[in-house]
């Protein structure tokens, strides 16, 4: 099959050679200069055709003289776990069974004779990454092992250690001790991977030892489980052992780690994932500087911006990050407040929550970033020192003390909503000072119950703004109206976590 440029240079020969002399005004013999000028522009279309196929990658012949070239960087992975065992065996029968005295005598002569510990193996793939022998796989590979041993494509064994490990990746460096330098494979640039392309995935999938597959990259920037997920999806056979294992490119750099799989069976169907190794070679690089992660803590709780959120807040197209809560924190210190959208960090356009919390893990420590937000309708610049998350886990957001006015229920917005009390403070098991109006009911007709919104729920802002009182958020909605938005941003919070409603609003 040929390629769309190759087609229309075919194409525009075969005119060429068709057309008689009658059906165009050039002479039977053109001129010298209209030759000279047909074979420059002739020339000047299979240079473009050239540049255009360039990128394209061509499938091999053979993989033969890739697979013998990466082959001595890959390596098994041999783990074993001491595993205590009980002291007693865990045996029980039915009072009253005939074999009751059997089983008694049978624990009691077991009690001075407790079963010894036993071990348990897992087996895994990895790959060089330095000639002094640091090797690179996943995390669940070695997790909780007492031992590790490393399996060359020479048959050569060496023990390993453990330098550090990152569970938020799935990713672990250990290192061996060499004699002599190690071959080794370099990091690629992922970004720079596209669909398509040709990869090869080695390993040791379920213990057979090495094994090499051959696919092409099937998707990008797949997210799985994680906060810092970027998966590149292969359909080169990746089954159980592969794990930690190295997906190549054609150039042989290694450009993502194969971690996981998507499977009916346990077995490879085509759906194969590797973190992508621009996410990988950060880990990799702090684990072998401080034996841990160090990742950039911004201190804010984000969500999605969906169309009704934008609208609601004038922004021209939903993207960026709502702020919906800011604890304790580098954000907070820099002035950054719940319902500020976060538009770009450090100079990188935010198009979702997931990119800003992969772009700010990846910033260093206490680097001084540029962040713009959008609030009440104009972008505004503020310098924030990053923390460090490791330190930050488990901050707890600030909240503001308001007497509350005394309750009135009303339906709005498809809701029926009251102002807090001692007693909804109890039943809700809130804190002494919390604030807000308080869901009583919801009509499942309505788009707030489409939306998430439940009794017991508690809304605490209204366009940007606190409400304690029915009244407050009536203002609100009619502020809204009067200023020509169709829907209205209520922050709400269940069980102490915000979130960001919009809502529309009747004509």
């Amino acid at each position: 099959m040929r390629t769309p440029a190759l087609i229309a240079i075919a194409g525009a020969t075969e005119w060429r050679e068709n057309v008689t002399p009658q059906a165009l005004p050039i002479p039977a013999q053109p001129p010298l200069q209209l030759r000279a000028l047909w074979a420059a522009l002739m020339g000047l279309a299979i240079l473009i055709a050239q540049s255009t196929m360039a990128p394209a990658q061509s499938r091999p012949d053979s993989f033969a003289d890739l697979a013998e070239t990466i082959s001595p960087s890959v390596v098994n992975i041999t783990t074993a776990t001491n595993v205590a065992a009980s002291t007693t065996p865990e045996l029980s029968v039915p009072d009253g069974s005939p074999f009751e005295d059997f089983f008694r005598d049978f624990m009691d002569r077991n009690q001075d004779n407790p079963r010894r510990p036993r071990r348990s193996s897992a087996l895994g793939s990895g790959f060089v990454i330095s000639a002094d022998g640091f090797i690179v796989t996943n995390n669940h590979v070695i997790e909780g092992a007492d031992e590790i041993t490393i399996e060359f494509f020479s048959g050569e064994e060496r023990d390993a250690t453990l330098i550090g490990r990152d569970p938020n990746t799935d990713i672990a460096l250990l290192k061996v001790e060499v004699d002599a330098p190690l071959e080794f494979v370099e990091f690629g640039d992922s970004d720079g991977a596209r669909v398509g392309d040709w990869v090869m995935a080695m390993g040791n999938p379920l213990g057979q030892g090495f094994s090499v597959s051959v696919g092409i990259i099937s998707a990008r920037n797949r997210a799985l489980s994680g906060s810092y997920d970027d998966y590149i999806q292969t359909d080169a056979a990746i089954n159980r052992g592969n794990s930690g294992g190295p997906l190549f490119n054609m150039d042989g750099d290694v450009i993502g780690v194969n971690t996981a799989i998507l499977s009916p069976n346990g077995g490879s169907i085509g759906i194969g994932f590797s973190m992508a190794s621009n996410v990988v070679t950060k880990v990799v690089d702090q684990l072998q500087e401080f034996g841990e992660t160090r990742r950039g803590w911004l201190g804010v709780r984000i969500q999605d911006v969906d169309e009704d959120t934008a609208e609601a807040l004038g922004l021209v197209k939903a993207s960026g990050a709502l702020v919906t809560d800011v604890p304790d924190g580098p954000a907070k210190q820099a002035g950054i407040e719940s319902g500020d959208v976060i538009m770009t960090f450090d100079g990188t356009e935010v198009e979702d929550t997931r990119q800003l919390v992969r772009v700010v893990g990846a910033t260093a420590v206490g680097k001084a970033v540029d962040v713009i937000i959008f609030r009440g309708g104009e972008e505004v610049t503020l310098s924030v020192t990053l923390g460090r998350r490791e330190e930050a886990e488990g901050a707890i957001p600030a909240t503001a003390p308001a007497a509350p006015e005394e309750p009135v229920e009303k339906d709005v917005l498809g809701l029926t909503v009251t102002g807090m009390s001692d007693e909804l403070r109890q039943q809700l098991g809130l804190a002494e000072d919390a604030e807000g109006l308080v869901v009583r009911e919801v009509d499942e007709t309505a788009q707030a119950y489409e939306k998430g919104l439940r009794a017991g729920d508690v809304i605490t802002e209204a366009g940007q703004q606190k409400v304690n009182v029915v009244t407050d958020l009536e203002d609100r909605i009619a502020e809204a109206k009067d200023a020509g938005r169709k829907s209205l941003l209520l922050l709400v919070r269940r069980n102490g976590e915000p979130r960001f409603v919009a809502l529309t609003l009747d004509g």
